[in-house]
């Protein structure tokens, strides 16, 4: 059986302090779509969504 790779970033008592974030980008060149994955803070999440 393979093995589950599971990381974390709580520390004890903050297990839901961050957020995974999968943005889409339009290339200006080609007009394609790219993804970026990223991994922030509740009060970031607040600031990405508002613009």
């Amino acid at each position: 059986m393979a093995k589950k790779v599971v990381a974390t970033l709580k520390k004890e008592g903050q297990g839901k302090d961050y957020v995974k974030v999968i943005r889409t980008i339009r290339s200006a060149k080609s007009g394609a779509y790219t993804f970026k994955e990223e991994i922030v803070t509740n009060e970031a999440l607040k600031d990405i969504f508002k613009g």
